[in-house]
């Protein structure tokens, strides 16, 4: 039997406001266990929330970025549950009337491109963290996340594989990290991800049963929790056994998933209307205010790459996967005297993103500024630089060997690196060439197209890199045909 699998996400961005959603408490990271955790983050009796302005105004900016309908009137739920690390019994959630509903965002799967449908986006409260590890036989319960300002994303189940899934998550983290409404740091637990996932056989309509996988913090991870997950349903479909609604967790060493508790549903939560906090009313001049402030979105910005400066869909997903990287683009590209969008995709894209991964930098910390290297890439265009040149002068500037934006010609001076394009030069270094390997010259008159590859590179040696390549290869394919 073939299967088809079915995926929906569930999304936690901590939002990037100053303090807590509800209270004053800072939400730094990294403070010691409960020190920013106040009278209403630990529910002492008789204290009172009150609704953080700037979590809003997120949850505004996000709706205006995804197309989607802003409820000028939303509000606030009790979610009721019991764990240690929720203070009230309950969290602040929204339910009923969400902030955000509808909305979609395009991704880039390979080479194709897919819509997914977003459900809702709602605000709410984080719990606490409970601490396992440093307690023998005990748990610790740590409340400086207590109160720390969400937008949960909830997608439709549209997705169906974990590339899909994957690809969906890297989006929808660029998106928010675009627009500053969450900062995107994975390892600190600010961009979180549950993955609902099912199988069902290929041409059925009706869903199967879902399992949740829950706190998937890398997508690397998520696509391998996902992938067992897949496996693991089918297998136990195809044994004879049913699918038992649960969350579960992803084990990274041993690359497997494995159930915390049955999966509850929105009923077992009792649900009902937060009578501490009014109903939130949108203002439209506040919602045009928001939609003002909004920068160039990423899929605004690969139309643009695709129609003006006729790029590939592929390299306008790229150079758009952050917003700091399509800011340096552009800075190369404006840069240029002869703008050539291409040529700088086709360095930014490859020696400059191999070197940061190289070393494990981010594109926010380029040791070569996006002026220097527009400077090297304005080399390249008026013949002063070969490719090959070019990349031992982008290793030089890499290294730090000239400073400020006219480093590059700095380093060709010092190195004497300049190309020759002196024809007269070229073809005598050719003659010396053609003379000293008659049998290649021979070979290449009698048939052999290898032969003149050969030739070529005996030509470049001995201009130590330096002759213009095009010229070489006129000039060679001249006199051998001569």
């Amino acid at each position: 039997m073939q299967w088809e699998t079915v995926i929906g996400l569930e999304v936690h961005t901590q939002l990037t406001t100053q303090s807590k959603i509800f209270s004053g408490a800072s939400i730094a990271f990294g403070a010691a266990p409960n020190t920013q955790a106040c009278q209403v983050d630990i529910a002492l009796p008789g204290v009172l929330p009150v609704l953080n302005k700037g979590a809003v105004e997120r949850g505004i900016r996000f709706g205006l970025a995804i197309g989607a309908k802003l409820n000028r009137i939303n509000s606030f739920d009790r979610k009721n549950y019991f764990y240690p690390d929720l203070p009230k019994g309950y969290q602040i959630s929204q339910f009923a009337l969400p902030i955000v509903e509808g909305g979609e965002l395009t991704v880039q799967v390979g080479d194709a491109e897919k819509t997914i449908r977003i459900t809702r986006a709602h605000l709410e409260e984080d719990a606490g963290k409970s601490l396992h590890e440093d307690f023998h036989g005990m748990t610790g319960i740590d409340l400086n996340r207590a109160g720390t300002p969400l937008l949960e994303i909830v997608s439709e189940p549209d997705m169906r594989s974990a590339k899909e899934a994957v690809a969906y998550a890297k989006a929808l983290h660029t998106l928010v990290t675009w627009i500053g409404i969450c900062d995107g740091n994975m390892q600190e637990g600010s961009f979180r991800v549950d993955a609902n996932v099912s199988v069902r056989p290929v041409g059925q309509k009706e869903f199967g049963t879902r399992r949740e996988i829950k706190n998937l913090n890398s997508f690397r991870f998520m696509e391998q929790a996902i992938n067992y997950e897949i496996r693991w349903q089918i297998e136990q479909i195809e044994d004879g056994h049913k699918i038992q609604q649960a969350t579960v967790l992803f084990d990274p060493d041993k690359c497997e998933t494995r159930a915390m508790r049955s999966k509850e549903d929105a009923h077992d939560y009792r649900y009902f209307p937060d009578p501490d906090l009014l109903p939130v009313q949108l203002d439209e001049d506040w919602i045009e205010q928001v939609r003002a402030g909004l920068p160039e979105l990423p899929q605004q910005k690969q139309a643009r790459y695709q129609g003006e400066w006729n790029l590939s869909a592929y390299d306008a997903a790229t150079l758009t996967g952050s917003r700091a990287l399509a800011d340096y683009f552009e800075a190369v590209v404006a840069g240029l005297t002869k703008p050539d969008p291409k040529l700088a995709a086709n360095w930014v894209m490859g020696d400059l993103s191999a070197t940061l991964n190289k070393d494990n930098l981010d594109i926010a910390d380029s040791r070569i500024s996006a002026a220097q290297l527009a400077g090297l890439l304005a080399r390249i265009q008026d013949g002063t630089l070969s490719g090959k040149l070019a990349k031992q002068v982008f290793e030089a500037m890499w290294a730090g060997e000239a400073e400020g934006d006219n480093a590059a010609d700095a380093i060709i001076e010092a190195r004497g690196l300049k190309q020759v394009s002196d024809s007269g030069e070229i073809e005598k270094i050719i003659d010396e060439v053609m003379a000293a390997n008659a049998k290649s010259v021979e070979e290449f008159r009698s048939g052999k197209e290898k032969a003149f590859n050969a030739l070529v590179g005996q030509v470049m040696k001995a201009s130590k890199g330096k002759a213009n390549p095009q010229q070489v290869n006129d000039l060679l394919r001249q006199k051998l045909n001569a």
